[in-house]
């Protein structure tokens, strides 16, 4: 079977898939550019920071519910409708959110809608290209999601400007609009491979034996998966609570302007994205365990380095969230790679949305955490001790737990 993709060969049309994924990916995680609208909205809705940080918390929240939810349709309406369906949900979303004036109006808008929007199209392109790539999956998936850690990098720079000239209502119209758009678009391109289909060449690596595997176990009876669980909990904490304050951090700790803080935004997305390819082969070439705590011990040292922050501590800021934002996106690959390797294949869009519950709840507390520790000691260096306090535990818990779970086979042997 030697299916065409894009006039050519599936082999070679099939790298052209990853691309269009990060659009894809840049465009939702337009979310990750929060941080420069927190300040404004704080500001012209005179709130504090718990509260003016609760859109946020409950796009992501909302954004790791319906994912899973979407998931199980995927293979049932197939990804260009679930794109489809998800841009322009996300699209009203953003631009509702720039007619409110209200946190309880933000919340229905930009945190529900727009957070559903996302959920919805997030795992779509990441289940059509993991079918393309059985051969390079981490690669593959790392890659594509790179675009959503990326994306402020090109949103944060342009909010900035939408802001300056026309307030966050006007940047958020754009972006709906712009967005909707975009993703509608590539949405018609993003098509599967045929049943059966496989890169010539490459076969899919035998079973040490035909007994009952690891991933022959149900997902939710699998001990590996409450391991992969709360160590992609644990791992999105510091990270999604650093993205969603960076610049307000930048700004109130070490005293940037707001023109420099955006900037250093664009700058941690750089590393956010190139942790996720980076880690997905880390993942690939030797376990999701190594990568793991690979991915702790750098959000470790990125805490201790802003334990010790002070006014005018600017390269300890830029290289700490350096750290922090890379680990982070590091779990964007290892936590897809590791659904993918450690359980069915096959239900790879059904597990990874039940698996991504976990960034939500490392979002609701990481994002609520650092908002009311701010709020209660008016400083951000009391969240990086619970960080550094979870980047240990999470050593420890990645090097005892995070491994395929055994079963003992018919005959008696064990097999993993």
């Amino acid at each position: 079977m030697n299916p065409t993709l894009f006039g050519l060969p599936a082999e070679k049309g099939r790298w052209l898939l990853i691309p269009l994924g990060i659009i894809i990916q840049l465009c939702l995680g337009t979310a990750y550019s929060w941080s420069i609208f927190s300040k404004p909205i704080a500001k012209s809705l005179d709130v504090n920071t718990l509260t003016g940080n609760l859109p946020f918390t409950v796009l992501l929240v909302t954004f790791s519910i319906v994912m899973p939810i979407a998931g199980a349709y995927i293979e049932r309406y197939g990804a260009k409708t679930i794109i489809m369906a998800g841009a322009v949900i996300m699209g009203i979303g953003y631009t509702l959110s720039g007619f409110v004036n209200s946190i309880p109006l933000l919340i229905i808008t930009y945190g529900i809608i727009a957070g559903a929007g996302i959920g919805i199209v997030y795992g779509a392109p990441l289940a059509v290209i993991a079918k393309w790539f059985p051969d390079r999956k981490g690669l593959a998936v790392g890659a594509t999601v790179i675009g959503f850690g990326l994306s402020p990098l090109i949103t944060a720079p342009m909010a900035k400007e939408l802001i300056k000239s026309g307030g966050w209502g006007t940047a958020f119209q754009y972006f709906g609009v712009a967005f909707t758009i975009i993703m509608l678009l590539l949405a018609l391109l993003m098509k599967t491979p045929p049943q059966g289909w496989q890169p010539q060449g490459w076969e899919p690596k035998a079973k040490a034996t035909t007994s009952e595997l690891s991933e022959d176990i149900p997902l939710l009876k699998n001990p590996t998966f409450y391991s992969l669980w709360l160590c992609f909990a644990i791992g999105s904490f510091a990270g999604l609570a650093a993205i969603g304050t960076a610049s307000p951090v930048g700004q109130d700790l070490v005293k940037l302007d707001a023109n420099t803080a955006a900037w250093s935004v664009s700058l941690f997305a750089i590393f956010n994205g190139i942790g996720r390819p980076c880690f997905g082969w880390i993942a690939d070439r030797f376990t999701a365990r190594i990568a793991a705590i690979i991915s702790y011990v750098t959000i470790l040292v990125g805490a201790i380095i802003m334990m010790n922050a002070t006014q005018g501590s600017t390269i300890g800021y830029l290289v700490a969230f350096c750290l922090i934002y890379f680990a982070f996106g590091g779990w964007l690959a290892i936590a897809p790679t590791s659904t993918l390797n450690l359980f069915r294949a096959s239900d790879y869009a059904k597990n990874y949305g039940v698996v991504f519950t976990a960034y939500g709840a490392g979002a609701l507390l990481g994002t609520l955490s650092i908002s009311l520790l701010k709020d209660v000691f008016q400083s951000y260096i009391p969240f990086f001790y619970i960080a550094a306090t979870l980047a240990i535990i999470g050593i420890f818990l990645a090097n005892a737990t995070l491994k395929p779970s055994v079963k003992i086979a018919p005959n008696n042997s064990i097999t993993e």
